[in-house]
């Protein structure tokens, strides 16, 4: 009998939870069920699927994994039994996006980590698994990527990476991987609660007076 290793495990828990996330802002946009599919599928793969080609692992790896497509189709329609709740869209959307943040920034560092790469690289990898399905989720649907805004997005994935690359040198996998997860998590979800955010290049002041 086949059992998942940790490290499936949890990519598949981050997979459900960002496609329930793209799906979330589908329906926030009010698009139709293709469209919906397809923010799921682009938000669950996104990420990844830009870290393989950078690793050079081809087929990148949710072509190779039949179950990632399958996740991907469950969390979609499940996320459909929400249409009721449309006035909560908006915060489901962002505890889910959190979770998947957290999930999927960690398993972008364990691949990284596979390839005995510097520090700052498996950080690179770790962050761009973890933030860029929702920059392609949030240019599909016209706005601006959470990461180029002034919020605390990347900089969690950011400080969680570095966390666990150094946690997981000393302590087991499973506990640097719980214990870097809750930090992303709690500083996104933090970050938002107390609307935390980097400091603006430009304030909307000074650019209205150079227009």
């Amino acid at each position: 009998m086949h059992f998942l290793n940790f490290n499936d495990a949890m990519e598949i828990i981050g997979t459900f939870a960002f496609a329930v996330a793209g799906s979330f802002a589908a329906m926030e946009k009010g698009l139709d069920v293709f469209g919906l599919l397809v923010l799921a599928f682009v938000t669950s793969i996104g990420g990844g699927t830009i870290r393989d080609l950078l690793l050079g692992i081809t087929p990148v790896s949710w072509l190779s994994d039949s179950r990632t497509i399958s996740i991907i189709l469950v969390a979609a329609l499940l996320s459909l039994l929400f249409t009721k709740h449309l006035s909560q869209l908006s915060k489901f959307l962002k505890i889910f996006d959190a979770l998947g943040l957290g999930f999927f920034t960690l398993v972008g560092m364990n691949k990284a980590l596979q390839f005995d790469l510097s520090p700052g690289v498996c950080i690179a990898l770790a962050t761009i698994t973890g933030c860029f399905g929702g920059v392609l989720r949030d240019v599909l649907i016209n706005n601006i990527p959470l990461v180029f805004r002034k919020e605390i997005y990347a900089s969690a994935s950011i400080v969680g990476g570095t966390i666990y690359y150094f946690l997981q040198l000393q302590f087991a996998q499973e506990m640097a991987f719980v214990l870097s997860f809750i930090v992303i998590v709690l500083i996104r979800l933090l970050a938002i609660y107390y609307n935390w955010s980097l400091p603006g290049i430009y304030s909307k002041n000074k650019l209205s007076r150079e227009d």
